[in-house]
């Protein structure tokens, strides 16, 4: 198992930065990331968020890859649906040749209605486009269609679906699970067979909402804002274009409470000791390949993103016994 962090290089207004600041110092975060031994560097995308959530995620992952030299370098998650597939077996090739053979594919469906009318697809047949997006994707780099052919021979794609119609769709296409979750997982598994694909084939990875803290209580307070941030802006334009109302914004210590059946929280601060264990038990029985967490929260300190990154290099992965 590997740990990973997730980039998304949001910079709100609140706390605005000079862009070249934000892209240069996640850079310099995934180099010394890379050098403590992290598994692996993931990237994210959106389009037209307010605060310029990172839209061009391979772009990004050239940039890791001439800088890094162990990580496996991966999408967390990119959507093929806004794409041609030529582009995107070209791009991707690149970034695998750039990084000697590390790159992870890990594609959604996407949801956001502004994004879809930015590049002219239609929203409805997201989920049939991104299918056909991947299986193109891999035909042309086994036939040649494109070139030049990437290090890999095959570069591992991830459904990064939360609803079991892509999960069904990631287990069609032996791609691996990128979210969490044992009832996803058997309706994974059970797609993945039913394609012929061997069951030893299975694997999962997930994004887990913890920032490590040696003094978690402290740390929260510090990074509160910054998870409202986040959180009221994805509730804000998952509802864009629909009609839907806005909901209300969120109270972040209602983020950090156990749910009312039990559910964890949506978000953790934690020791290293206390994140293994709740790691652990959420694994548990599952084929887990990557643990991903947040590199950082909307733009909060540098310190904390700093000691954050360094914990899960050093005592988290200790703890775990995660590979790099």
């Amino acid at each position: 198992m590997k740990l990973g962090l997730v980039f998304d290089l949001r910079n709100p207004a609140r706390w605005h930065r000079p862009v070249e600041h934000v892209y240069g110092w996640a850079l310099d975060l995934c180099a010394e990331a890379d050098r403590l031994g992290i598994g692996g560097l993931w990237m994210s995308e959106h389009h037209r968020f307010t605060d310029g959530y990172l839209p061009q995620p391979l772009t990004f992952a050239a940039a890791v890859a001439a800088r890094t030299k162990r990580a496996t370098i991966g999408t967390s998650v990119m959507q093929p649906a806004l794409r041609v597939p030529a582009q995107l077996a070209e791009e991707a090739a690149v970034v695998d040749i750039l990084s000697g053979g590390r790159l992870a594919l890990g594609v959604g469906a996407g949801y956001r209605v502004p994004e879809f009318e930015l590049f002219g697809v239609d929203r409805g047949q997201r989920f049939a486009r991104t299918e056909s997006c991947v299986v193109e994707i891999r035909r042309m780099w086994a036939d040649g269609t494109v070139t030049p052919a990437p290090v890999q021979r095959d570069i591992p794609f991830w459904g990064g679906f939360y609803g079991p119609r892509g999960a069904r769709l990631a287990g069609r296409l032996g791609m691996g699970l990128l979210y969490l979750s044992r009832s996803r997982f058997q309706t994974y598994a059970e797609a993945l067979v039913a394609a012929g694909h061997p069951i030893g084939t299975a694997k999962v990875s997930g994004l887990m909402p913890i920032i490590l803290a040696d003094d978690p209580e402290r740390a929260f307070h510090e990074i509160a804002p910054h998870l409202a941030h986040q959180q009221d802006t994805y509730a804000f334009h998952e509802v864009e274009g629909t009609g839907e109302p806005v909901p209300p914004p969120v109270d972040p210590a209602a983020l950090v409470r156990t749910g009312p059946d039990g559910q964890p929280p949506r978000f953790q601060v934690l020791t290293p000791a206390d994140a293994a264990a709740y790691l652990r038990a959420r694994s548990d029985g599952l084929p887990v390949e990557h643990l991903l967490l947040w590199a950082t929260i909307a733009a909060m300190p540098e310190h904390l993103a700093q000691r954050h990154v360094e914990l899960v290099c050093g005592e988290l992965t200790t703890l775990l016994g995660a590979t790099s």
